[in-house]
């Protein structure tokens, strides 16, 4: 039971940055473009304040869940599936704080379109990496049953 329940909580965080990623891309970061000049380094700095108390929680529930599942692998997972998991959520981590955390920083300057649209580009690798962490947490969530 203690391990279905983090493979349910590891399915549940990854299925939630999955939607939050997905509406990240498609429009939350191509409209910051169109917040203007004037108002954009306060846009800038309440979306960082307030992503991250959204992000955050999620994000370190999801890693948490993915480390404890390598350490802890429930029966009927295959032994590459936590692994694969983790080095996807190793790299959706790697692109954060290499790739959007400093276009972030640097769009608290001031509008700059050329880091927007770096930002929207670059946040594809988070977006592919985190839906197909998700087609595996369900799979996870599948393998960990008990007699299927």
């Amino acid at each position: 039971v203690g391990q279905m329940i983090v493979v349910l909580v590891h399915a549940a965080a990854t299925w939630f940055m999955v939607g939050l990623i997905w509406f990240v891309q498609v429009v939350h970061y191509p409209l910051a473009a169109t917040v203007g000049e004037d108002a954009f380094v306060s846009y800038q700095h309440a979306h960082m304040a307030r992503t991250s108390v959204v992000v955050i929680p999620a994000m370190v529930t999801e890693l948490v869940a993915a480390g404890w599942l390598l350490i802890d692998q429930p029966a009927g997972i295959p032994d590459w599936a936590p692994w694969l998991s983790a080095i996807l959520l190793g790299a959706v981590w790697a692109s954060t704080a290499l790739l959007q955390v400093p276009a972030h920083s640097a769009l608290t300057m001031g509008l700059d379109e050329d880091q927007v649209r770096r930002l929207v580009s670059t946040n594809w690798v988070r977006t592919i990496g985190w839906s197909i962490r998700g087609i595996l947490a369900l799979a996870l969530v599948y393998w960990a049953i008990p007699a299927r």
